[in-house]
C-alpha cells in the first residue's frame, strides 16, 4: 500500500558534466574535498526526509557505491540520459509506491540549505497543490529560467532564458529546479510529457505547464536564497562555490 505520511526525494546525478574538466560523474566532483553530491544528501538527511532516490547514469556504478553506503537512499538507472523528466520517468517504481510529497532537486547544487527544503514542504503542506517550485529572487539571473507570473502573482510558467523576451528577461525570480510534486500528480503527468524540442528531450520543466492546462493547482514560492542558486557547471563556478562555501562556515 501507498505510503501517504513520508516524503520521497529524487536527486538528479546522471549526467557526466562535460564542462569540468573532469572524467568523474559531475557530481562525484569535488567540492572542498567532498564529492558534491554529499552536501544535497546531508541537506536532505538534515532535513528530515524519509526516503531518497539517486537517478545513475553516467559512471553509475561510482556514483552507486557512494550514496547506498547511506540508509534510506537507493539509486534509479538512467543509461540513456534523455532530460530531467525522462531522468524522473526511470524513478516510476518508487512513486508508484508512494503516495505524498515527491522532493525533486538537482545533485550539482551543494548550497540548497535545509531550512530553505523545510520552507518549500511546510508551503506545499499548507497549500497542497500538486506542484510547487522553490524559487529565488538573484540581482544577476543570467543563464537561468525566468519565473512568469500573471498581473494577480500567480504563476504562469517558467521560460528558459534563450526563449524569453527582453522583458521577461528583466524577471529576476527564477527556477533553481527545486520542486515539490504530488506524487499522483507528477505520475500522470510524466506519461504526457514529449520529447518535440531540438535536444529530443524529456524536460521536468514541462511537468507545472501540463498539470495546470488540466486545471491543477501549481504554485510557486521564492523560499530560496540567492546563494541557492549557485550551481556547478564549470570550473569557474566550482571555485565560486568554494568561496562562498568556506564564507559560510
Amino acid at each position: 500500500m501507498p505510503d501517504m505520511t513520508q516524503t520521497l526525494a529524487i536527486v538528479l546525478a546522471a549526467g557526466k558534466g562535460t564542462r569540468m574538466k573532469s572524467d568523474l560523474p559531475k557530481v562525484l566532483i569535488p567540492v572542498l574535498g567532498r564529492p558534491m553530491i554529499e552536501y544535497v544528501l546531508d541537506t536532505l538527511d538534515t532535513a528530515g526526509i524519509d526516503q531518497t532516490v539517486v537517478v545513475v547514469g553516467y559512471r553509475a556504478e561510482l556514483v552507486r557505491e557512494l550514496v547506498e553506503r547511506r540508509p534510506r537512499v537507493r539509486t534509479a538507472l538512467q543509461a540513456e540520459q534523455l532530460g530531467t523528466g525522462h531522468a524522473v520517468m526511470m524513478c516510476r517504481q518508487a512513486l508508484a509506491a508512494h503516495d505524498g510529497p515527491v522532493l525533486i532537486v538537482a545533485g550539482d547544487s551543494p548550497m540548497l540549505t535545509a531550512r530553505s527544503v523545510g520552507a518549500l514542504l511546510d508551503e506545499y503542506q499548507r497549500t497542497r497543490p500538486a506542484c510547487l517550485l522553490g524559487t529565488a529572487h538573484k540581482d544577476n539571473p543570467q543563464g537561468l529560467g525566468r519565473v512568469v507570473r500573471d498581473a494577480a502573482g500567480k504563476f504562469v510558467g517558467i521560460v528558459e532564458e534563450k526563449d524569453a523576451t527582453p522583458e521577461q528577461r528583466q524577471i529576476t525570480e527564477v527556477n533553481l529546479s527545486c520542486y515539490v510534486f504530488d506524487s499522483r500528480a507528477l505520475l500522470a503527468t510524466l506519461d504526457q510529457l514529449k520529447a518535440d524540442n531540438a535536444q529530443r528531450e524529456y524536460y521536468l520543466t514541462d511537468c507545472p505547464g501540463l498539470l495546470q492546462r488540466a486545471g491543477q493547482a501549481v504554485e510557486a514560492r521564492a523560499v530560496l536564497t540567492a546563494r541557492e542558486a549557485l550551481s556547478i557547471n564549470t570550473v569557474d563556478e566550482l571555485r565560486v562555490v568554494e568561496e562562498a562555501l568556506r564564507g559560510a562556515s
